[in-house]
């Protein structure tokens, strides 16, 4: 059975920066793109970013600019560089795995907690 492990969440100021990571294990089928989710209380989840297998990435207008994602095929890691975080990121991220087939995997999510 596929696994997706997220890290690096945790509490930071405003202004600040954190580095998240996932990675997806125990997956036989090529995969198609990786994301970001987020959800905070009382909110739906939306994307913040994802990366196509070839590369090609894709950020909503709020996190323009701030949030970078990256991505290393061989090991099916994810990274979510996030800068100048703003209190109304604070949320659960989730890594999400899309493979070819359009099957999609989620992991436990990560706490990010954005308070001075």
């Amino acid at each position: 059975q596929v696994q997706v492990a997220e890290s690096g969440g945790g509490s930071v100021q405003p202004g600040g920066s954190l580095r998240l990571s996932c990675t997806a294990s125990r997956i036989r089928i090529n995969i198609a793109a990786m994301g970001w989710y987020r959800q905070a209380p009382g909110k739906q989840r939306e994307l913040v970013a994802s990366i196509s297998s070839s590369g090609i990435t894709n950020y909503p207008d709020a996190v323009k600019g701030r949030l970078t994602i990256s991505r290393e095929n061989m090991n099916n890691t994810v990274w979510l560089q996030m800068n100048a975080l703003e209190r109304e990121d604070t949320a659960v991220y989730y890594c999400n795995v899309r493979t070819i087939f359009g099957s999609s995997v989620w992991g436990q999510g990560t706490q990010v907690t954005v308070s001075s």
